[in-house]
């Protein structure tokens, strides 16, 4: 990898402004930030547990680098309007994995100052206010992005702003230049004009002094309910680049393995097979079999020895429940994309195109069907399964952040170079899922992805019973969702 950095100094009214606010207010703004030790260390937890280590980073308004080097990135660039903290950060942190500039990185003209990169993570905290041209700094944004690039903008809540005046007047905090005033609305809307899309919002600290158990409680727990997320100090927002540049490179309809967990369907196996949709000539259909009490292998078997032509595999279950199945069939897949079918054909299986085409089209990293948007048949869902639906669904969406209305539906697709990060992170969760569907959407939120919801036809089961139980696996959902709290939120 080639890199080159400019040694140009970058001026910019706004730059200037708060260039000579930062030279002569180094040391007040140093022991102010020591002061308020608390708020920043829960800012860089927050960051730290979002962003995995070995990646190459870019913090714009980075100060003395105390959060990049905390990343570890396998290649890190910080930079900053003042001289004097890039000279510190290189003093204190000597990574030759490190480098650091003094600049404004907002001018343009001088996007030259980095070239040759694209980064997996861009992280601007406390910088967006500072900057004199928000709409041009986000456009130059994109010279630094691949497909899968993340940029993490993280600043305080401007309903707090009468407590960071109060911080000044009693010397807790250095009064500096007025910046520009973005709400989350305004922020949205210049995201949209500029293709970059919303991921999620994160907030945290409700609570910015530091009292022993007092403040884990309110900061871990309170900080993270419905009703108290909005009062956060931190408002944070984790985007993708999306637009023409980032189209994949692959095929239009890429290769796709297709998980086909069966235990008790030998009734719907062929009626499914039939209506299998025809994918890209490097696709494939993997059924595997759990351990049925009917004749599901043996008519399994039957059906891939009389359509030798087609690319239909089987594997057989050691393990127990779905979510074993589905990690058995994902890791024996080939294919670009991963998908999950139920072989019940309660979710037409003619859907799988629509899924792999907007895969394609790089509009979502991962998809979750929704059976709760289209009018179903009258025997498809009971009315329990429904509120639970409906209850479960609003639960998960405020867990991770993104609109999950159908948490259980079997339908699910992402890419395979997606899932085996979500392997590699697994140790962060464990083995807690028999389902599948749930390892799968933590992992996607852990790992930044886009995830979306798109809607499906259920139909009623024509032959068996559900493997679902109402109540044992309802218990199960409850204790999972305390458990996703904990991980996803209490951070």
């Amino acid at each position: 990898m080639t890199v080159c950095f400019s040694t140009e100094k970058i001026e910019s009214k706004t730059a200037g402004l708060f260039e000579n606010f930062y030279e002569e207010n180094f040391n007040p703004v140093r022991l102010s930030m020591k002061k308020n030790k608390f708020y920043h260390d829960l800012k860089e937890k927050a960051l730290i547990n979002k962003i995995p280590k070995g990646q190459k980073v870019l913090e714009i308004g980075c100060w003395t680098g105390d959060l990049i080097s905390k990343l570890k990135p396998s290649f890190g660039v910080g930079i900053d309007l003042c001289e004097k903290a890039i000279s510190e950060a290189k003093e204190t942190h000597t990574s030759p994995n490190l480098k650091f500039i003094a600049g404004d990185f907002s001018c343009e003209e001088k996007r030259s100052l980095i070239e040759g990169v694209k980064f997996d993570s861009i992280v601007i905290v406390n910088t967006l206010g500072q900057i004199h041209d928000v709409i041009s700094f986000f456009k130059i944004l994109h010279y630094y992005c691949h497909s899968k690039t993340r940029i993490y903008i993280y600043g305080y809540n401007r309903m707090w702003q009468p407590l960071y005046r109060l911080g000044e007047i009693f010397g807790l905090k250095v009064k500096s230049p007025e910046e520009s005033w973005l709400p989350p609305e305004e922020l949205k809307q210049m995201f949209y004009l500029t293709d970059f899309q919303e991921i999620s919002i994160n907030y945290h600290l409700l609570f910015p002094f530091y009292i022993p158990v007092v403040s884990k409680i309110i900061n871990k727990f309170f900080a993270h309910l419905p009703l108290f997320e909005n009062l956060s100090m931190i408002t944070g927002f984790v985007l993708r680049p999306i637009g023409e540049k980032y189209k994949l490179e692959k095929p239009l309809l890429p290769s796709c393995s297709v998980i086909i967990p069966c235990r008790n369907e030998a009734g719907h196996i062929s009626e499914l097979v039939k209506r299998l949709p025809k994918l890209t000539p490097e696709s494939e259909y993997i059924f595997v079999e759990g351990n049925s009490t009917d004749n599901t292998e043996e008519t399994i078997k039957n059906i891939i020895k009389e359509n030798s032509d087609k690319q239909f595999r089987f594997l057989k279950q050691t393990g127990r429940g779905k979510g074993d199945a589905v990690r058995l069939g994902f890791a024996n897949a080939t294919g670009d994309i991963l998908a999950i079918l139920d072989a019940d054909i309660t979710v037409p299986p003619e859907d799988l195109p629509k899924f792999i085409e907007l895969m394609a089209e790089n509009r979502a990293e991962f998809i979750n069907g929704s059976r709760l948007v289209y009018p179903m048949e009258k025997e498809a869902m009971r009315f329990l399964n429904m509120l639970a639906n409906k209850f479960f669904a609003y639960l998960f969406s405020f867990l991770l952040g993104h609109q999950i209305r159908d948490t259980l539906c079997g339908t699910k697709v992402l890419w395979k170079t997606d899932y085996e990060n979500i392997v590699k992170n697994r140790a962060y969760f464990g083995d807690f899922d028999p389902f599948g569907d749930f390892d799968l959407i933590f992992g996607a939120a852990k790992l930044n992805l886009k995830i979306i919801d798109f809607p499906v036809r259920y139909a009623e089961r024509t032959y068996g019973e559900t493997n679902i139980s109402r109540f044992i696996h309802g218990w199960l959902l409850l204790q999972m969702s305390l458990f996703a709290f904990k991980k996803l939120k209490m951070v």
